[in-house]
């Protein structure tokens, strides 16, 4: 496997709960709703740390913005983070359901302390989590979320209590919406109009099931809505960017030019061409960076993109002269490197995009938008326009669950067998082993010329490593 010896490094090590982190992995916190760390509990205490950052250096109260998507713990999750900062004197903002990139603008354009988006993205209503950004409308890095964790654990805060007139208050941002809608619809080319431009967008019964129509309809799009009824307990249920099919059919039923499927927090997007074929992140990314590239609009010539992402990305960009610069999994990884290396544009295959020019974060929303200019501009359909931009290399990923995780350094027969697959595949292939970032869940991914054969060499792979832990375990 043709790779660098920092892209080697960033696959073996622990893609979460580093730097002394144990509740925030790559995507803040995230767990089943109510359980430990995912507990009211939790939340109050996390406001409280948030706030006493926050305030660091500050004579006056802090605000801080909270949003969330559609989930029923969400109420739970709200009142408990809002009542933390308020014990610590803040100034809280609700938003209400609104999408995470909604929340990263907010916390900038209103010129916040600190937003908080209390979402699990694409996971289960089951499920929920909370992520935070600073003030400049970025995620936290690594050490600040560990010196916030420090906090929580020790009693600091406990000593920090703020009475009568000093107790901080909450508001509800009645307008958050109508500002994320212009916002929006101001990163699309001015001079351009989506009028007669059928498209299906299914917003997953989440957090943009108000705003994502609105954006398009408002820049004349005739728009077939799904996902649009949120109950508490359907977000991403058989629906949104997990299961496109169903925008995929609905395309081809009523003649759309294309369909647009969001997930739960709108911060990622998988598209549909007018045949009803998938348009995933990579084929984005790809079609995106060389219209951007022959344009002399691509900072460096890259697009920073994760070590999931599709070879034929790499094979489609080195054409033109351009790269791509790959990191960690997990689309604050993206940004990082993005803003350390000056470059304007990135995302992961799953779909979260990165428009640095226009947002500080993955926005599904934005993201579809610029794809849509894209084909006005160019007069094309988006199946022309996305089987020109890249082959897809076959790629094959295999999931196994095990009881417990082991160093991938320490899993020697596991080492042997994806030395030897590299080995045979050359420059022709890739593999890429990784646990999970949530669970003891190893992820194999190998990709190829030979579909059959790269199978077989994941299942070998994944062979491999059960020896590896069963012996392990034994001993």
């Amino acid at each position: 496997m043709a790779r660098t010896k920092s892209t080697r490094k960033k696959e073996q090590e622990p893609l979460t709960k580093g730097s002394g982190r144990k509740l925030f992995g790559t995507d803040g916190i995230r767990g089943t709703a109510n359980e430990p760390p995912m507990t009211p509990e939790m939340a109050l205490r996390l406001g409280r740390a948030i706030a006493f950052v926050a305030r660091r250096g500050k004579g006056r109260k802090v605000r801080v913005v909270i949003g969330k998507d559609t989930r029923l713990s969400g109420y739970m999750f709200e009142t408990a983070l809002a009542s933390g900062i308020c014990a610590m004197g803040g100034h809280v903002m609700l938003s209400g359901p609104i999408p995470t990139p909604a929340v990263a603008q907010l916390t900038r354009s209103m010129r916040a302390d600190a937003g908080v988006v209390i979402s699990a993205s694409h996971n289960p209503y089951g499920d929920n989590g909370i992520k935070i950004f600073g003030p400049d409308g970025f995620k936290l890095p690594d050490a600040e979320e560990a010196a916030i964790e420090r906090l929580m654990e020790g009693g600091e805060l406990d000593a920090l209590r703020v009475t009568g007139a000093a107790i901080g208050d909450a508001m509800r941002l009645e307008d958050a919406r109508g500002r994320y809608v212009v916002f929006c619809k101001n990163t699309f080319p001015a001079q351009l109009s989506l009028d007669g431009v059928k498209l299906v967008c299914d917003a997953a019964h989440g957090a943009a099931y108000k705003v994502a129509p609105l954006v398009f309809s408002e820049l004349g799009a005739d728009v077939v809505p799904l996902g649009v009824k949120p109950n508490g307990r359907n977000i991403n249920r058989d629906c949104g960017a997990l299961h496109p099919d169903h925008v995929a059919s609905e395309v081809v039923r009523k003649g759309a030019a294309l369909g647009i499927a969001l997930d739960g927090d709108a911060d990622r997007v998988i598209m549909v061409d007018e045949k009803g074929q998938i348009v995933d992140g990579d084929a984005i990314m790809a079609l995106v960076a060389l219209r951007l590239l022959r344009q002399g609009k691509l900072p460096g010539g890259t697009v920073v993109s994760t070590v999931m992402s599709n070879l034929g990305l790499e094979r489609a960009l080195a054409s033109e002269g351009g790269r791509v610069e790959r990191t960690a999994v997990g689309d604050r990884y993206v940004v990082e490197a993005m803003r350390a290396g000056g470059y304007s544009f990135g995302g992961e295959q799953s779909g979260h995009l990165i428009f640095l020019d226009h947002a500080t974060t993955g926005d599904g929303i934005v993201a579809a938008l610029q794809v849509l200019a894209i084909m006005l501009e160019s007069g094309k359909p988006l199946s022309e326009l996305a089987s020109r931009a890249m082959q897809r290399v076959p790629q094959v990923l295999e999931n196994a669950t095990f009881v417990r995780r082991m160093p991938l350094e320490s899993m020697q027969t596991m080492r042997l067998v994806v030395d030897r697959v590299e080995k045979t595949l050359g420059g022709k292939g890739r593999v890429l082993v990784r646990w999970s970032g949530t669970e003891p869940k190893l992820r194999v991914m190998v990709e190829g010329e030979d579909e059959a054969l790269i199978a077989r060499y994941a299942q070998e792979i994944v062979e491999a490593a059960k020896s590896d832990v069963s012996s392990g375990a034994a001993g």
